[in-house]
């Protein structure tokens, strides 16, 4: 039994008003995707963009490496199709791999054409790099902060547009069918009514349901929870990416150190000094993330240390700190010089290859919703993202997902939606004690259901899942805690859909590792589904 359909978020909440608002094309995230959708369908009608922080606190800002896209002489589309299928394991489906990959180019000329500022080399061509499981270069960035130079030029871009309005702190309740929206203005204190035309879910990832996460904390799966409670269909939620190497100090949150070091020629060493990935994988650094991650797990357990370290010490100095100003100076912060010192570093949660099942329009199972970005399982990434090719996933069905939302509408079958406040008499839950039941649930989720799995630690995951879920349902949330409750909701509807899709794959593969079936299966070549 899955607890948390007992979760119904409007039932935990005392909405006495409600503010009906006209939203024209209702956006739900502000990340690469959701700017994106929005700027297609601006072209011809309104839209309403809701983020629940500030427009630019989205997983794209966090983006370091790059955005993978075939750009230069020497590399061919069929390259950048292969490449991305070795990396997904066997799951990637062939279809949006290639929309992906051959629509990519024109999607950055669009980037380059609002100023997007790429680094360039002295004779002015764009400069691109090779990150992991890549076999050209064809990685653009900006430094080490891509995302936030995308972030920023399309932020901008859908600031210019008149017919694009921009919600902030504007937390999504509950999605209502494909034509409405409960919506919560945290720093007004009420509750809106969005009516529109169409949905698109552009909420991205999952990571802070983890203990260890590169996720920023408002990553709390809301998008694929409220979608989940709508009937869509939910799928490959066991495949969660967790990146080798994130800064690791004791009591310090986790930083992204991100591959494109490795791609540089960083150096993998364990606490002997002694270069490791060579005994795993062919490939070496450069070995798919899942591979990695591994190595580095099993690395510490032997050495009996929490963490391994990356070598940048061959390189100049001047050009680290030129090419990586931002990670060069967060460990400059900690008494880290990365061209004389070993930069610590272990795994954490960081990309949900699974979600809410799209096809190459963004369409989801349910007509009128729509999704894009990491919220979505388009098929692009199988079982294992390959590097830098989630900004481009989120570029390309951004705009496909908006371009649908435009041609698909219409006025026929639209149900009103009729709220009524179902709140029962319950004891209004503590903030303190949300806080306890979000931290237990973290570390639930990274001892059972991280990097190493099994059937008795998935099992004993799934069952503290539903006891919490239990306890959450007897309260309800008082003013000081609907953000907070609600996203605990979200969070424990998340992990319970990755704990139960990992029980049903028996079989390893990509990020997906069980140690009671270490070995992919042929009959496994299938998506695991997950449908209320």
């Amino acid at each position: 039994m899955r607890a948390i359909d007992l979760l119904n978020p409007l039932e935990f909440l005392d909405i006495n008003e409600i503010d009906e608002v006209d939203a024209g094309y209702l956006v739900i995230g502000s990340g690469i995707a959701g700017l994106r959708s929005a700027l297609e369908i601006a072209a011809q009608d309104n839209v309403t963009i809701i983020t629940k922080s500030e427009i630019i606190e989205a997983n794209t800002r966090y983006a370091q490496g790059g955005i993978a896209v075939v750009y230069s002489e020497d590399d061919r589309f069929d390259l950048h199709i292969e490449d991305t299928m070795y990396a997904g394991a066997g799951l990637c489906e062939l279809e949006p791999v290639e929309v992906l990959v051959k629509e990519g180019p024109a999607r950055i000329d669009e980037l380059i054409n609002i100023n997007t500022n790429f680094d360039r080399k002295e004779n002015g061509k764009l400069s691109l790099t090779k990150e992991a499981a890549h076999s050209k270069n064809r990685i653009l960035h900006a430094g080490d902060t891509t995302g936030a130079e995308i972030e920023r030029a399309l932020t901008e871009e859908v600031k210019k547009k008149k017919n694009i309005k921009i919600l902030e702190y504007n937390f999504l309740i509950e999605i209502c069918g494909k034509n409405e929206a409960v919506v919560y203005d945290i720093l007004k204190e009420k509750f809106l009514l969005m009516k529109c035309k169409a949905i698109i879910i552009a909420t991205g990832s999952i990571g802070e349901i983890y203990q260890n996460s590169t996720n920023p904390e408002v990553a709390t799966g809301d998008g694929i929870a409220s979608a989940y409670r709508n009937g869509v269909e939910i799928s490959d939620m066991e495949f969660v990416q967790f990146h080798p190497t994130t800064f690791y100090k004791k009591d310090v949150p986790r930083f992204l150190i991100s591959e494109s070091l490795r791609g540089e020629g960083g150096i993998l060493r364990n606490n002997k000094n002694e270069r490791f990935m060579l005994r795993y994988n062919s490939r070496g650094e450069l070995a798919p993330r899942d591979v990695v991650a591994r190595a580095i797990l099993n690395e510490m357990e032997l050495t009996s240390h929490e963490c391994v370290y990356l070598d940048m010490t061959f390189k100049d100095k001047e050009h680290l700190f030129k090419r990586f100003p931002n990670i060069s100076s967060f460990c400059m912060d900690y008494g880290i010089d990365i061209s004389k010192d070993y930069i610590p570093v272990s795994p954490a949660a960081h990309y949900m290859m699974g979600g809410i099942s799209t096809d190459i329009a963004g369409r989801s199972s349910v007509k009128g919703i729509y999704a894009a970005g990491e919220v979505a399982r388009t098929g692009v990434h199988g079982a294992n993202r390959l590097a830098s090719n989630s900004l481009l996933e989120g570029l390309v069905f951004g705009k496909r997902a908006g371009e649908s939302a435009i041609s698909e509408y219409s006025e026929e079958n639209i149900k009103e939606f009729k709220f009524t406040n179902k709140m029962k008499n319950r004891e209004k839950i503590a903030g303190i004690k949300i806080l306890e039941m979000r931290s237990e649930l973290k570390k639930i989720m990274w001892e059972n259901v991280g990097i190493l799995r099994d059937e008795r630690r998935l099992k004993s995951a799934f069952e503290k899942i539903n006891e919490i879920s239990i306890k959450l349902a007897g309260y309800s949330f008082g003013k000081d805690s609907i953000v907070k409750g609600v996203e605990l909701i979200n969070m424990l509807t998340v992990a319970s859909l990755i704990t139960e899709s990992a029980l049903l794959r028996k079989e390893s593969r990509g990020a997906h590792y069980r140690l009671d079936y270490p070995e992919a299966s042929n009959g496994w070549l299938i998506h695991t589904i997950i449908k209320k």
